[in-house]
């Protein structure tokens, strides 16, 4: 369950159900490492095209956005069979960058504004973290969180001077793939 708390003051709770345990899918930007047993030749990391497909010795064109590392092993080796005797293949991610529908977005008045890979139980502050924080001229606690729920847009507010400045971890909330955090300049 994720609560997330109102404006700056503690007033009721938005809930969200979304349960999210996803894996990890390989995204353009990503840099893969291959590693065919026995067959250093075409072992190599490579990096993931923006059209979302690799390229390797022997293997051309294959794609791997929106794959598990497993599932781009198992794509590899019934590739290589056509030239290696049963291959025995490992897929290691070592860049991440992340399928672009599930980047955390963070825009407005962070100071690095970026977009960031999901990772597993990220949380607010984890971005934050990842950001650098807010400008001198950020209005933290009317920032705003947009998810989509059930293909639906829904606005959260979030208290982000609360939980950097102050301290109030009550003011933490978990991150979901595909969110946008939205920080606004303040009015003075």
């Amino acid at each position: 369950m994720l609560a997330l708390g109102g404006c700056a003051t503690r007033g009721p709770q938005v809930v969200d159900n979304q349960v999210s345990n996803p894996e990890y899918r390989i995204g353009p930007g990503d840099t893969v490492n291959i590693i065919v047993w026995r067959n250093p030749e075409v072992s190599m990391a490579v990096p993931v095209r923006p059209d979302g497909k690799i390229t390797t010795p022997l293997v051309e064109d294959l794609p791997a956005a929106g794959r598990t590392s497993t599932e781009l092993a198992r794509d590899i080796e019934q590739a290589l069979t056509k030239f290696i005797q049963q291959p025995v293949v490992t897929v290691v991610v070592t860049n991440f960058v992340g399928n672009y529908s599930e980047q955390i977005r963070v825009i407005g008045q962070a100071t690095r504004p970026q977009a960031l890979p999901y990772r597993k139980e990220m949380s607010l502050m984890d971005v934050m973290i990842a950001v650098g924080g807010t400008t001198e001229f950020a209005a933290g606690n009317r920032a705003s969180l947009i998810r989509n729920v059930d293909g639906k847009q829904q606005k959260y507010n979030v208290r982000l001077d609360d939980l950097v400045k102050d301290g109030d971890i009550s003011a933490n909330v978990q991150m979901r793939p595909g969110d946008v955090l939205v920080i606004p300049e303040s009015y003075f």
